[in-house]
């Protein structure tokens, strides 16, 4: 083989290379590298947030915007994604403030907005999460009761008409509820001082899933049980199963705006 053919065979080699990544023909992607690698960028920038923002109130919001911009990133544009907010009801009710919120607005349409603070319908919820910057028992109760002042609102479901008639009024899911943390003040991070502390909670406190960033994530099983990642896994392990537990839920019940209407109304008189 002379030069000006080893030449040219290695030059095809390099133009097949390239049109083959072109197309979709290269290696694999390696997504547990992918995540395991996100995940060490997020521990990495929380760590720099502890030690670069003393204020506890602005260091907890700023954790809180990382895994809002993360969860808006790659959850399905349906979900909408948002932090500092309150959930409310057509009777007036509201939750507690909460960190993390994923909610609808497809079939309830109203998230008012006020000094910079979003108020949620309650039908538009799917899930709420605690963030925080350690998991121990102390923040395991507090999860469980913003959770409860969620769950405890009333939802309303009408009829969807659509273009081939109407869909019947849908039965009302349970909120899924979590808590996120970049660390535990526990050994081994989720282990059984966690389960202790979180089978303290009521069935309308209960935490469904949650993630701690360097020490894995959870996910309650209808049997009571928890399912624990080991740690290399827990951001990869968290999302698949709050991705999978969400479109579990389906869509949001569509609300009933003549009840929030009649609710305006009244404040009117």
């Amino acid at each position: 083989m002379n030069v000006v053919t080893t030449k040219y065979l290695l030059e095809q080699s390099k133009w097949k290379k390239i049109r083959e990544r072109r197309h979709g023909m290269a290696n694999d992607v390696d997504m547990k590298k992918l995540f395991r690698g996100m995940q060490e960028k997020m521990i990495l920038d929380h760590n720099l947030l502890r030690e670069h923002i003393s204020h506890p109130t602005t260091k907890g919001n700023a954790v809180a915007l990382r895994w809002i911009k993360f969860l808006n990133n790659y959850l399905p544009n349906r979900y909408c994604v948002d932090g500092d907010a309150f959930v409310v009801d057509h009777t007036g009710r509201c939750s507690g403030q909460i960190d993390l919120v994923i909610y609808d607005r497809q079939y309830s349409p109203f998230v008012f907005l006020e000094e910079g603070i979003k108020y949620i319908p309650a039908e538009s919820v799917y899930s709420v999460f605690e963030v925080k910057q350690t998991i121990n028992k102390e923040h395991i109760i507090y999860a469980g009761e913003k959770a409860e002042s969620v769950r405890v609102l009333e939802r309303t479901s009408v009829p969807i008409v659509h273009a081939g008639g109407t869909y019947p009024a849908r039965e009302k899911f349970d909120i899924v509820a979590g808590i996120i943390a970049t660390s535990s003040d526990w050994t081994p991070p989720i282990g059984k001082p966690f389960e202790k502390a979180a089978n303290t909670l009521t069935s309308s406190q209960c935490l469904n899933i949650g993630c701690v960033l360097d020490g894995g994530s959870f996910l309650l099983k209808p049997d009571g049980t928890f399912e624990i990642s080991s740690k290399e896994e827990a951001l990869i392990s968290f999302f698949i199963k709050l991705f999978v537990r969400l479109q579990e839920l389906g869509t949001v019940p569509a609300m009933d705006i003549d009840l929030y209407s009649r609710a305006l109304d009244s404040e009117q008189l």
